[in-house]
């Protein structure tokens, strides 16, 4: 034992030499008679010894307890020693099930136990595997093969790049037209609803110089698109129309490109048009903190007309000479690196991506990492499906094939080979899985906390699926949005690729609505629906979605109830009797009364109390209504404190639509 100058010990440090914590320590030597405030206290030598001396004792009567039992605990260590199992970062359900020797259903029944739901093939990773098996009686040990190996860095040759280009601005301002005469090619025409509603990345070749743009939505339902596309781009090329000028996503798209610190270069189209007013443009540009030269600022302006093709070779002067200005340089040689802007499942090929890259170089041939997920290049295309070998930086190219989808913005990794990938990838699945749990525990709380909280607040829950993982993302984001106080969109699940069974299944468990965006459901998966009564809903076009998901919500809410004033009557005579009690000879001044009304009592304009009606007569005759002019005679609900001369306003209730 360790003591100080001054025959001292620290708190801490004599708990960890008597093997317990510290706080224990603490609540030892209060009973000792002596107090300590911290783990950081001191204490002097002598009071050390004294507690490692009686430690010592107490251990010494455990190890010869410890002796007697040793032959009987033999065959229990044994056992112990035998149900240790070696499992890697991942193990599906049905490997686990073969290890342990437990059935299948009983492991699955554990991960309820956890919060998860899982099925036979499912991957669980290392620490929760660990979890399941120790409740069935087994030790688990990671697989030497599972180390986190060292990735060495290996990019170098740095030379000028290729300038990445991001083509951004409000809808409909011309920013999909200017890319299509730029490339003589009509992207537009293949958009429903003329709107672009993915991320394309297209490589041009301008008098000696390459250009690689980046095509984001407008829309303010694609915010998120945009941001991953100035993140990912060297320059912005910002599309204002010139008889519209500065909109809400034209300053959204300022404020990402500020936010990613990225030049911009402006566009000020549709010139061709008789309203078209630049200075105007430009004065509202100014004040959104884009100055342009003309101004005595530093940003570069062009005017142009992308249905016409004025300006467009003035724009490309433009791009070129803010990149030269720009001094753009990477590593050309070496593993690849570079950022997943869209991703996709396309038949023929699986799972794909469009990815952009900023460094090194990608072959035909390379393993991977991108995310949690990895694979090895199959297969590299162009924007125009052509077949590439070998790409460098600033290419925007798809690459195929992904063992799962990755998401858009997560980093494309070479590595040097297959083992690496699947160490990295196996070692990012269960660092996901770990957040997620810790989500799950998260989310739980704050969603009972939130009911308790918002009472009556209704949840429309959704299921979306859709053909890539921007559209899927900007769907989620705009329905999030849609959220009142009245009510709450809650996404439970969304994912790329049609609509199964387990998304029904979902759904069904949920009491959630399905919405596909260009996908459709598998035939099982419509009788599943079917079967449990689920509502699957397909659209070709996002902003549709948005509308009957409106209208949903509208129809989710319950009726606001309103007391309607139905008429007011005045009480002229009281009569009672024994079998019937007190009722009011009353005359009807103005509406109607109705049967099982509401009834306020009045007296000299001020509220007795309320109550309903509970006879309603017509001389003996008991009634539905009576009528402004006529005499009746009313039995109220509990109330008998009324006299002649009193009021009774009646009211009744009527369930009125909400709107959002």
């Amino acid at each position: 034992m360790r003591e100080n100058d001054q025959g001292k010990i620290r708190v801490y440090e004599l708990a960890k030499n008597l093997g317990i914590q510290s706080k224990e320590l603490i609540k030892l030597l209060e009973k000792e008679g002596y107090k300590v405030t911290s783990s950081l206290s001191t204490i002097p030598g002598k009071i050390a010894n004294q507690l490692v001396k009686k430690s010592k004792v107490k251990e010494g009567k455990k190890e010869k307890k410890k002796k007697k039992e040793k032959g009987k605990n033999i065959h229990k260590k044994e056992e112990i020693k035998d149900n240790t199992i070696t499992i890697g970062r991942a193990i599906s359900v049905s490997e686990l099930e073969e290890l342990m020797n437990v059935p299948a259903n009983e492991i699955i029944g554990s991960c309820l136990k956890l919060g998860m739901q899982v099925t036979i093939n499912q991957r669980l990773d290392f620490d929760t595997a660990s979890l399941i098996a120790e409740e069935f009686g087994y030790t688990t040990k990671l697989a030497e093969d599972f180390n986190v190996p060292e990735i060495e860095e290996e990019r170098y040759e740095i030379k000028k790049k290729t300038p990445v280009v991001t083509v951004m601005g409000h809808v409909d301002h011309g920013k999909t037209t200017l890319l299509d005469y730029v490339r003589k090619t009509r992207v537009a025409a293949q958009e429903l609803g003329g709107i672009t509603q993915k991320i394309g990345a297209y490589n041009i070749e301008y008098n000696g110089h390459k250009i690689t743009f980046i095509d984001t939505p407008g829309h303010e339902a694609f915010t998120a698109m945009r941001a991953r596309g100035a993140n990912v781009t060297d320059i912005v090329v910002l599309v204002v129309a010139a008889n519209e000028g500065v909109k809400p996503q034209t300053v959204e798209a300022i404020d990402h490109a500020r936010a990613a610190g990225v030049p911009i270069v402006v566009a000020i189209n549709k010139m061709d048009l008789a309203s078209a007013n630049p200075d105007k443009v430009l004065s509202k540009l100014s004040k959104n903190g884009v100055v342009v030269q003309e101004y005595g600022g530093n940003v570069l302006a062009v005017k142009t007309s992308a249905l016409k093709g004025e300006g467009i070779d003035e724009l490309l002067d433009a791009i070129i000479l803010q990149a030269e200005d720009l001094g753009l340089k990477a590593p050309t040689k070496g593993l690849g690196i570079g950022t997943i802007l869209e991703t996709k499942i396309r038949k023929g090929l699986g799972n794909i991506a469009t990815v952009v890259v900023k460094e090194g170089e990608v072959k035909t041939g390379d393993s991977f990492v991108a995310g949690s997920t990895c694979g090895k290049v199959r297969l590299i295309l162009d924007e125009n499906d052509k077949k590439l070998e070998k790409v460098s930086v600033s290419s925007a190219i798809q690459i195929s094939q992904f063992e799962d989808l990755p998401e858009a913005g997560d980093t494309f990794r070479v590595v040097r080979d297959q083992r690496t990938a699947r160490s990295l990838s196996e070692i990012m699945k269960m660092r996901e899985r770990e957040r997620e749990l810790s989500q799950q525990q998260s989310v739980s709380l704050s969603s009972l906390y939130e009911k308790i909280e918002e009472g009556k607040k209704e949840i429309l829950k959704v299921v979306i699926k859709g053909d890539d993982a921007g559209s899927v993302e900007a769907l989620s984001d705009s329905l999030k949005d849609l959220s009142t106080d009245l009510i709450k969109i809650q996404v439970i699940h969304a994912g790329v690729g049609p609509i199964t069974e387990n998304d029904v299944m979902l759904a069904s468990a949920s009491k959630a609505i399905v919405i596909g965006f260009k996908v459709h459901p598998y035939s099982r998966a419509k009788k599943e629906a079917k079967k449990r009564g689920v509502e699957i809903k397909t659209y070709g076009v996002i902003f549709e979605i948005i509308e009957d998901v409106k209208l949903a919500m509208v129809g989710l809410l319950k009726p606001e109830k309103e007391e309607v004033k139905c008429g007011e009557v005045e009480i002229r005579q009281i009569f009672e009797g024994s079998t019937i009690g007190k009722v009011a000879g009353c005359y009807v001044r103005s509406g109607e009364v109705h049967n099982k009304d509401i009834a306020v009592l009045i007296r000299d304009g001020k509220e007795l109390g309320k109550t309903k009606i509970e006879t309603l007569k017509r001389f003996d005759n008991d009634v539905k209504v009576v009528e402004e002019g006529y005499e009746c005679g009313i039995k109220l609900e509990v109330i008998e404190d009324f006299k002649a001369g009193d009021i009774i306003e009646t009211y009744k209730v009527v369930e009125k639509e909400r709107t959002i």
